[in-house]
């Protein structure tokens, strides 16, 4: 048997987007499908009871029965209506939980960042993650009032067409033929699939980042100071009148599809007209089956195009995007499993501070293998001792903290802890060793308390999150009131500056440290405090850090001299390593960059803070 068509079929959004409905809430889907083929139905049964009616007007007979079964359709009809409407609603709410739910998984479950990184998967993430914010359609519980209409009136027809094939075997066939055939000659003026070409996609990203300048507190400061508010609307309007011509141009109306669809609609009609009336004048149809007739003609015309194909295929692409994700992000965020065997076991606590080992590390990311971001870096740190590491605006610093905290594998060499490859080590296991300070780091829309011990739920009592808050300068911060929120979205809620967040942020990598991380990496940790709230925060981070091994990555070279040894990095390979005295000793490049930045800062800062800061190096070619 071919199992390709099957294939094919399962493989359809549409197809997807209803077993997903199952998925999401079987008990719904089920009571929604039943009371959408009933509400289908009744249209045709009302037809042949009124034909009952009318039949038993003219023999005479008691018109009890017929007008009771006519009323009990008519009120079923009333009352199944708005049934449809709260399950539409409901199962649309249940549907995008159970995507969102899914979504959730597919994006976190795989241990490593690369799907998330991915340009090729950018689109598929935004359509899986905004598809219910009413910004690429109408929200699912919205969208499912519309595909249930869509999909009753395709019931209605065919319901219809069976009870005109009681006139002729061949009526109810041929007129929903002809209906049908306008969902392929207008197929383009509702298909959304074609609207959502890559191109359009692109216009909506770019309009919606425009919209959001505009809206958000963020650059609001910005757009007024240096009076972009005008060109930002501009903008918009502009980014907008892109999109909606890219979208009427991809689902545009053919003038001969629609001339074609309106003559093979009109002729079959006028046919089947013309032969039920020369019928009923010969007296070959009596009164009662001529009406019944008539009425399920024209209710045969429900099948017609309609916004069935605009809302199910707007419904069904996150769907669809979704199931690639779910393909996908395996490969990518996927990490290198360590053999059983080798496996080694859980890390005590507090853990000692492990010896880190480079040895050869090439690695490209996935997306772009012909750009190798690091080639061939060599480094050793030992245990318990620090490592600056220096270095102009993309010359692979953060992928090495990516590396060292096993978000990605090397394309190719090692990288060890203790002699281990960290291959061979179980993730979680390693990561408990670690703990970072990220320039992006999360701010949490939570407590203080939540802020600095996010994921530990033993705590008894609040003295280590206190300690971390004190070894990072933090204790003061909303009143000393472990509870605050930190978001004025919340009633008694408080909103930090940027220096403030990244206490809060050190306060958690030292909270981690307390709890046993062995391993401490600092990615412009201090890059939002000011040169003396720097030197302070990262004396205080050193003493807390003491006899682990710390990775700083920093521009300051303030901050830098203070590590116990320091490696610049040019073109992806380490060019210089040694201590601050050894490499000013060789004059080569560290002597460069921090004599540059020195002078800088001599030439503009006040003398009592010329100690060599403040002069960033990624303005160097």
């Amino acid at each position: 048997m071919d199992e390709r068509p099957i294939r094919r079929l399962t493989g359809r959004p549409e197809w997807q987007f209803f077993a997903a409905l199952y998925r999401a809430a079987p008990g719904y889907a089920v009571a929604w499908w039943t009371v959408l083929v009933l509400n289908g139905v009744l249209p045709a049964v009302t037809t042949i009871l009124f034909g009952w009616l009318i039949d038993a007007h003219q023999r005479g007979h008691g018109l009890g029965p017929p007008l009771t079964a006519v009323a009990v359709s008519f009120a079923l009809t009333l009352v199944l209506q708005p049934v449809q409407q709260m399950l539409s609603a409901n199962l649309g709410t249940r549907l995008s939980g159970h995507l969102y739910r899914r979504l959730l998984r597919a994006t976190t479950t795989p241990p490593g960042i690369g799907h998330l990184e991915r340009a090729d998967l950018t689109n598929d993430l935004t359509m899986a993650r905004d598809f219910d914010q009413g910004i690429l359609g109408p929200p699912l519980s919205v969208s499912m009032d519309f595909i249930a209409g869509g999909l009753m009136n395709l019931v209605i027809g065919a319901a219809a067409a069976v009870v005109l094939m009681t006139f002729h075997w061949w009526a109810g066939p041929a007129l929903a033929a002809a209906w049908l055939s306008t969902h392929w000659l207008l197929r383009e003026s509702g298909v959304w699939k074609d609207r959502n070409t890559d191109r359009v996609r692109l216009a909506q990203r770019h309009a919606d980042y425009t919209y959001r300048l505009a809206v958000d507190p963020g650059p609001a400061k910005e757009l007024r100071y240096f009076g972009l508010a005008g060109w930002v609307t501009e903008r918009f309007v502009a980014m907008r009148r892109t999109l909606y011509d890219l979208q009427y141009e991809a689902t545009r109306l053919r003038e001969r599809s629609v001339a074609l669809c309106l003559l093979i609609v009109a002729a079959t009609n006028a046919g089947l007209f013309w032969l039920i009336a020369h019928q009923a004048s010969d007296g070959q149809l009596s009164l009662a089956r001529a009406v019944v007739v008539v009425q399920a003609a024209m209710g045969v015309s429900a099948i017609a195009f309609g916004g069935l194909n605009w809302a199910l295929d707007g419904a069904a692409a996150p769907v669809a995007a979704l199931h690639r994700l779910e393909h996908e992000v395996v490969d990518a965020g996927a990490l290198a499993a360590p053999p059983l065997d080798a496996s080694l076991p859980a890390s005590p606590t507090p853990a000692p501070a492990p010896v880190l080992r480079l040895t050869d590390v090439h690695f490209a990311y996935p997306q772009e293998p012909d750009h190798p971001v690091l080639s061939g870096v060599d480094l050793v740190i030992p245990a318990g001792t620090s490592l600056a590491i220096v270095g102009q605006n993309g010359a692979g610093k953060t992928t090495l903290a990516k590396l060292i905290c096993r978000l990605y594998d090397p394309t190719s060499g090692t990288v060890e802890a203790d002699g281990t490859d960290l291959k061979r080590w179980r993730i979680d296991d390693w990561r408990r060793r670690v703990t970072a300070v990220f320039q992006d780091f999360v701010r949490f829309e939570l407590s203080v308390r939540r802020n600095v011990a996010p994921g530990s739920h033993d705590i008894t009592d609040d003295t280590e999150i206190r300690a971390a808050l004190r070894d990072a300068g933090a204790q003061h911060l909303a009143g000393g009131n472990l509870d605050t929120i930190l978001s004025k979205a919340y009633p008694a809620g408080t909103d930090l500056s940027g220096g403030q967040w990244q206490r809060i942020a050190l306060a958690r990598a030292l909270f981690a440290v307390r709890r046993g991380a062995g391993v401490v990496l600092l990615d412009e940790p201090t890059a939002q405090l000011d040169v003396r709230g720097e030197a302070e925060i990262f004396e205080r981070v050193l003493e807390a850090t003491r006899g682990r091994t710390v990775v700083l990555i920093s521009h300051r070279f303030s901050t830098v001299r203070r590590a116990d040894r320091i490696a610049v990095v040019e073109g992806g390979t380490v060019v210089e390593s040694g201590t601050h005295d050894e490499l000013m000793a060789r004059h080569g490049r560290y002597h460069t960059m921090f004599e540059l930045q020195a002078s800088r800062f001599a030439a503009h800062a006040e003398p009592e803070y010329d100690d060599g800061e403040e002069v960033r190096y990624d303005v160097l070619d």
